[in-house]
């Protein structure tokens, strides 16, 4: 004879809308008289909804699911007034505890639900918008293509969103991409025509000349009546651009030390034990990660920070790292801490949400002019190195070794990096007159200005009060405030800039939370919960 025990039955979530009952410690409950049911058997449950609660029957739809949040609201009232009178100190435990795994899922799906709808919403006073996509596999080794959309109406409210998450199980070419996007902006009800750019990582499935994602959605606008333009994402090429400065002959040897120390757990207890002795100011070499951006700058840092601690160790091991007594080579190292330290306070300028084109474009400007300013200070005959503080450190620790004979070779490897970011973007250099006209208007001639805004541009520069506005007021808030009838070729420019992305940041950010949540315990997380999960998270 079977038991119930063994059987396995479970209760089973669908209950919920459809009997008006829950689970409470493994209890069958009925939320409207909350009477149990013996054994999880859905003819028992639905035996008991119409044989004395087939009254609500009428109730369907959004009113029956509206019907089942009362009365779980009802049963959670009445639990913790039953606390409060009984055991009023135990009243904050109560009101601590979890909820069950179906009920929380379901919260989840109804959240995710509504930021949906009111995005969908949102899209349709969308004037212009444009889309980040990028695409990364996870635990389960499904390709996961993130796609966020940025758009402006006509009040110049921006609207930055994760517009969808499509999973790919085949694979992931152009096209493949390009019938995911599509699905995702048909889905939201997005005219095409509006679309004003895509920004991607860089891959090859996404920028291909001819079946890249970024070929077919511009083609794709093209059809409709609209223009869009291809940008790579402005931080990917920043971290592109400072792996032009290799200097292998000081890495290798830095990350082979590193290597030494962290590899072996005896040897780095002892090493941290070491420096916790001798009160070093930090307590710990950190690992480099080629993919982690500002890793190279962090991990070099505190190599130079520790390097004579790591100097001393290592004769104690036995094993003497001799291009630490090697002053060209400190040198070199000094100048390739500063120097990426400069690449990531660049880096960390450019990360951020909500950030304009024009924002990120004008850090990418500023750090040119930098690289300018220090070739001229190192190819002096007296080289200034007040920017390069641990180069300045290594010159003055050997004095006689005349180091400062090598800044003229520091001066050529700024020239080639400032060379290798002229070369890298210049997509966004292609867009530089619009940038310029949209955040600084009264800077740029009218003559020099597309023909469709020569004459509001004349308009503008010669009324005072709005010249006094750019000065006060932010760029959004400027030109929400202007004429919609006397400016609208100048705000239509503006919407565009606006609407545009200038890095695939939140790609990137979203792309951790997904690691995070689907981790190599919850890899069974479905596709679409994992969905659900990062548009509340973002």
């Amino acid at each position: 004879r079977r038991k119930v025990d063994s059987e396995g039955r479970r209760f089973q979530d669908r209950w919920k809308v459809e009997y008006f009952f829950t689970e409470i410690e493994n209890h069958c409950v009925c939320l409207i008289c909350q009477e149990t049911v013996a054994v999880y058997k859905e003819c028992n449950v639905k035996r008991h909804y119409q044989s004395r609660h087939s009254t609500y029957d009428k109730l369907t739809g959004h009113d029956r699911s509206e019907k089942l949040k009362q009365l779980e609201a009802v049963l959670i009232e009445c639990v913790m007034k039953m606390v409060e009178n009984i055991c009023p100190e135990k009243k904050q435990e109560f009101a601590n505890i979890c909820l069950a795994r179906n009920t929380v899922a379901r919260r989840i799906e109804e959240i995710s639900s509504d930021i949906k709808r009111q995005l969908t919403s949102k899209g349709v006073d969308f004037d212009f918008f444009s889309i980040a996509c990028d695409e990364s596999t996870d635990l389960s080794d499904t390709a996961q293509l993130l796609i966020f959309m940025r758009g402006v109406d006509d009040e110049m409210n921006v609207t930055e969103e994760l517009l969808d998450l499509q999973s790919l199980t085949d694979q992931t070419r152009g096209k493949d991409l390009f019938v995911s996007v599509s699905s995702a902006i048909d889905d939201m009800k997005l005219p095409w025509n509006k679309v004003t750019g895509i920004i991607t990582d860089g891959a090859p499935a996404m920028v291909g000349e001819r079946s890249g994602l970024s070929t077919l959605i511009c083609n794709k606008v093209i059809e409709e009546g609209g223009k869009a333009i291809k940008l790579h994402c402005i931080i990917h090429q920043q971290v592109l651009c400072a792996k032009h400065l290799k200097y292998d002959h000081v890495m290798k040897p830095v990350l082979k030390t590193i290597n030494f120390i962290r590899s072996k757990a005896l040897c780095h207890r002892q090493f941290k034990q070491f420096l916790l002795d001798i009160q070093a100011e930090y307590e710990d070499v950190l690992y480099h990660n080629d993919v982690r951006w500002l890793s190279r700058g962090s991990a070099l840092q505190r190599f130079y920070s520790l390097r004579k601690e790591i100097g001393e160790f290592l004769e104690t091991k036995g094993q003497p790292m001799r291009e630490l007594s090697d002053p060209i080579w400190l040198a070199d190292l000094g100048f390739l801490v500063d120097i990426t330290k400069h690449l990531n306070v660049l880096n960390t300028s450019l990360q951020g949400k909500d950030a304009a084109v024009n924002q990120l474009y004008s850090h990418l400007k500023a750090f040119g002019t930098k690289l300018q300013l220090f070739i001229r200070q190192l190819s002096q005959t007296q080289p200034n190195t007040i920017h390069f503080s641990a180069l300045q450190e290594i010159m003055n620790s050997f004095p006689q070794d005349n180091i400062s004979a090598q800044t003229s070779r520091y001066a050529a490897d700024i020239a080639s990096l400032a060379g290798e970011f002229k070369r890298r973007f210049q997509d966004f250099a292609a867009i530089e007159k619009e940038i310029s006209l949209f955040s600084s208007p009264f800077s740029v001639d009218p003559e020099d200005a597309p023909d469709q805004l020569q004459l509001e541009l004349i308009e503008l520069h010669c009324n005072s009060e709005l010249r006094s506005r750019h000065q006060q007021l932010s760029l959004v808030n400027f030109y929400r405030q202007l004429d919609k009838s006397r400016f609208q070729e100048i705000r239509t420019l503006a919407k565009k800039m606006l609407s545009l992305f200038g890095s695939t940041y939140m790609c990137e950010k979203t792309f951790s939370a997904m690691n995070f949540n689907k981790n190599r315990v919850r890899t069974r997380l479905s596709d679409s919960h994992l969905r659900d999960i990062l548009r509340i998270k973002t």
